[in-house]
């Protein structure tokens, strides 16, 4: 095991030894059920969605100062900034499973510290950390949104018969031929639009007792979630709609739209590389004089590719073997692809 049970143990001394803490998660389903597997393991603390940014930077200090906890938790962001870390005198645990980094006076737990093809999702380790089986829903949401299947999912099928009909390998067919899918949707749209409405579901999320409150509107909790799914869902089909053959030149699939109230880049990517396996995805949407993309593949190691094409380009980038996000100016989108393009 990657992170060794030692390591687990650990993270859950520090999980069980607080009793303030603050938890700083990443805006997509695998952060989301990191967090709340903590949370609602331990009943204590304030969850903080670190939005639109890889990295927990040193704007994030006034939570930590408005909120004075007594330990700090960052999950599944894939960097933290050393001026994040300075500025404050806190214990940090840092759990993720993105490219590993160097950073000071900070407990980092990361798998692929150890196996570098090892990235499973960090909800998936958060699971391992609390070992409470009631929970394995909230795991495998987080595991099957990150494209990864984990080994417990015949017993979530035993458990959960009517959002998993039929078991498969394939973590594609599970997220667009199943309900769970569906259930993994929710998660991840109930995170989109203002920080006040993403705070309202995050916090009913804490209190739902089993998945099917939400498939199956049976409380109130459940039904807050579905209607706000519902209303995010209603700016998702109109665009992924709209994306068909004219969108794919060679072997890639573009597809760019003007800044909306919200971000769809990586819910689309995910779907398009469902449809166009084989394809290299790339999503952007144009906001504040910049593209923010999303990108996929199926074969190509896209990490080194966009290394490459940001050559002469301002912006960044990077992530999974599989999937990654940039940030280009708009000025230099063009020169992106076109380096992108070189590569293929």
């Amino acid at each position: 095991m990657a992170i060794l049970t030692k390591n687990l143990m650990k993270i859950k001394d520090h999980l069980d030894n607080c009793a303030r803490p603050i938890y700083f998660f990443d805006d997509d389903p695998d952060g989301l059920c990191s967090f709340l597997l903590f949370y609602r393991n331990k009943q204590e603390g304030r969850g903080v969605v670190v939005k639109s940014t890889p990295e927990l930077s040193k704007m994030f200090v006034r939570s930590v100062e408005s909120y004075e906890p007594d330990k700090i938790f960052v999950l599944d962001k894939p960097r933290i900034n050393q001026d994040f870390i300075d500025a404050i005198n806190l214990p940090i645990v840092w759990l993720d499973h993105h490219q590993p980094q160097d950073v000071e006076r900070v407990e980092y737990f990361n798998p692929r510290l150890k196996d570098d093809e090892d990235n499973r999702p960090t909800s998936y380790w958060a699971y391992k950390v609390i070992k409470d089986e009631e929970e394995m829903w909230i795991s495998t949401v987080g595991c099957v949104s990150d494209w990864f299947v984990p080994e417990f999912i015949d017993e979530f099928k035993k458990k959960y018969p009517k959002l998993l009909p039929k078991v498969s390998k394939k973590p594609e067919e599970l997220l667009y031929n199943s309900p769970l899918g569906k259930l993994c949707r929710i998660f991840s749209f109930v995170l989109k639009g203002s920080t006040k409405d993403v705070l309202s579901c995050v916090k009913v999320l804490t209190r739902i007792k089993d998945p099917m409150e939400i498939m199956e509107k049976t409380t109130s909790q459940g039904k807050y979630l579905y209607k706000r799914f519902k209303k995010v869902n209603n700016e998702y089909e109109p665009l992924i709609n709209s994306i068909g053959e004219d969108n794919v030149k060679g072997n890639i699939v573009m597809f760019t739209y003007t800044e909306k109230t919200m971000s769809f880049t990586s819910d689309l990517s995910n779907e398009l590389l469902y449809k166009y396996p084989g394809k290299l995805i790339i999503i952007g949407r144009e906001k504040s004089g910049e593209m923010k993309c999303s990108l996929r593949s199926s074969d190509l190691d896209i990490p080194p590719l966009i290394e490459s094409a940001l050559k002469d380009v301002e912006g960044y980038g990077g992530g999974h073997m599989h999937a990654c996000g940039a940030c280009i100016k708009l000025n230099d989108f063009d020169r992106f692809i076109e380096n992108l393009k070189s590569q293929l």
